[in-house]
């Protein structure tokens, strides 16, 4: 294996990339590298993302980059403003000892005016998404004219979300004497017509094969019931210590759904899709990059260009109709050498499509049985054990309450003093899992799994609920609970996860307990405690919701809160 300076790369930039922390160029790097440093053609590389490709481009780009010229002389396009800015960032990090260069990244979603303010202040390269970039070319802010080479990353990506003729009118604009590099997870035939359309006697690098999974991935499915995929869901989480992972799902309400369960059964769980403003999606992103969130539950277009390393899991809650959407699910996890899992749950109706995945990646999946409630606990109970070994612990700072704490537990013997550490972080889980049984598809029909102990509240499963209970009045509390009424709703990007999340930030005390909850385009009525409630009204009321001032009531079960609703929106219109 060659070394960076064996590929061509000069000092300043090995020195930056072995403080990243990068030792030996990866195999995209090394074969990408020297051709981009020389004079070789255009290159279409066909590489899972997390294999090292921002490297294998952006070196020798920064390489060639004259930083005396305070003009583009690089650009760079991706599909989305997540994937914009982290190469971005890394090409920064990459010129750290390049004095001069200046990387500028152009997206929608953010004001125009500052961009247009950084790109006149100079730019020695530009990475944009192609809409923005578009329209700060027809303000005539960006003139492509020395423009040398130009990079397409994740290019089935952006063909996916229907930026062809972008990329078309943005390659008119750059001189005809430039290297093209394109970039992609997949070879669909459209990459092909573009390369045979816009590149020169292009070569073609695959690392791996063509479509095929990544390497480090070990791909699992699990087949249940239809009705048993979230419980399924929960027990691989919870066979999973130390989870850090993404819930892929097809439709918006689903992954809305499902993130809520999760956030009402204990989890730290988020949702990202569409319906989220880009705030609302900036905070979420940050939540889960920091790990404040551990599961993001997730539909394909949200996700797109969203890079985020260490996941330990990408898990398809159903499988996607496209092999290729499956292939950049799974790319998410095992990178830069680092293992990982793709697992599918499916029910039996999918079990084609699944064999028909297989064919394609040239992997094979494996069929284990759901992780059943003794294997969890055991699982868990070990996972304490290990960080109990592990905990670092403060001897100066302990040692004075020592003496006392030990008199207090002199009492019990070792065995009783350890079942008591395991009890306090394990009654919940046994308690939820006590006489579960298996939810494995079998051909006749399984026992339902109905428990509703443990982290579980009340109305957490609402896509289990009976027929009946769904046609009661929303307006009507469950027994023993209160109804409160919140001026927000789905259309003001309010789901039960914001509700959660505003309920632990401002009631003041013990945690809310929440009972049913329905969400409405622009309006919410959810069940808590009759002792909670005009607490809850309280704190709810004058709070802000991304610049909408909440109104909270006790709700009235005679009032028609639409009518109420759609009465303000026409007095704002009026």
């Amino acid at each position: 294996m060659k070394s960076f300076e064996e590929l061509g790369v000069n000092e300043p930039l090995r020195k930056a990339v072995e403080e990243l922390g990068f030792e030996t160029p990866m195999p995209i790097q090394e074969r990408v590298i020297p051709r981009l440093l020389g004079d070789a053609n255009d290159i279409v590389a066909l590489a899972q993302t997390g294999t090292g490709k921002t490297a294998a481009f952006g070196l020798p780009v920064l390489q060639r980059i004259d930083a005396g010229i305070r003009c583009p002389q690089a650009l760079v396009l991706a599909p989305t403003r997540e994937l914009c800015l982290q190469i971005s960032s890394d090409l920064v990090d990459y010129s750290k000892y390049i004095p001069g260069v200046k990387v500028i990244p152009v997206y929608g979603g953010s004001s125009i005016e500052s961009q247009i303010r950084s790109l006149r202040a100079g730019a020695n390269v530009i990475v944009a998404t192609p809409g923005r970039l578009i329209d700060l070319i027809n303000r005539g802010v960006v003139k492509l004219d020395d423009v040398n080479t130009v990079v397409l990353d994740e290019a089935d990506e952006m063909l996916n979300m229907g930026f062809l003729d972008s990329i078309e009118e943005i390659l008119s604009h750059v001189p005809e004497e430039h290297k093209t590099l394109l970039f992609s997870a997949t070879m669909p035939a459209d990459i092909l017509k573009i390369a045979k359309r816009y590149m020169r006697d292009y070569e073609e690098i695959v690392v791996g094969t063509r479509n095929e999974g990544a390497e480090n991935v070990r791909h699992i499915y699990y087949m249940v019931n239809a009705r048993d995929k979230y419980l399924a869901l929960k027990r691989v989480v919870d066979n999973s210590p130390g989870i850090y992972a993404i819930v892929f799902c097809r439709t918006r309400r689903d992954t809305q759904e499902i993130a809520d369960n999760l956030i009402r059964d204990g989890y730290n769980a988020e949702a990202l899709h569409g319906d989220l403003s880009q705030q609302q999606r900036d905070i979420v992103m940050k939540k889960f990059r920091d790990r404040v969130v551990t599961i993001l539950v997730a539909t394909d277009v949200a996700a797109r260009g969203l890079d985020v390393s260490d996941l330990t899991h990408v898990i398809n809650y159903g499988l996607p109709e496209d092999t290729a959407v499956y292939t950049h699910r799974s790319g998410r996890t095992g990178r830069a050498g680092k293992k990982g899992v793709s697992i599918a749950i499916i029910h039996s109706r999918e079990k084609g499509r699944l064999r028909e995945i297989e064919r394609i990646i040239g992997k094979t999946f494996e069929h284990l049985e759901v992780p059943t409630p003794e294997h969890i606990i055991e699982k868990q109970l070990y996972n304490l054990a290990d960080r109990l070994e592990k905990v670092k612990v403060n001897e100066e700072g302990i040692a004075k309450f020592l003496p006392g704490i030990s008199r207090k537990l002199e009492w019990l013997s070792e065995e009783d003093l350890i079942k008591r550490v395991i009890s306090l972080e394990f009654n919940r889980l046994i308690d939820y899992y006590k006489d579960a049984p298996k939810i494995d598809f079998i051909d006749a029909k399984p026992e339902r799994d109905r428990s509703r102990k443990g982290g579980e509240r009340k109305g957490s499963k609402a896509h289990e609920r009976p027929a009946d209970d769904k046609e009661k009045d929303r307006r009507t509390a469950a027994r023993g609970m209160e109804r409160v009424y919140v001026n927000v709703g789905k259309r003001d990007g309010f789901f039960a996860g914001n509700l959660i999340e505003a309920l632990n930030k401002l009631v003041q005390g013990k945690r809310v307990d929440v009972g049913r909850i329905d969400l409405l385009p622009s309006y919410t009525l959810f069940d808590v405690s009759k002792k909670d409630a005009r607490k809850v009204v309280g704190a709810l009321t004058g709070a802000d919701f991304f610049g909408k001032r909440l109104h909270s009531e006790i709700a009235d079960k005679d009032r028609d809160y639409s009518r109420l609703s759609d009465k303000k929106k026409k007095g704002r219109k009026q």
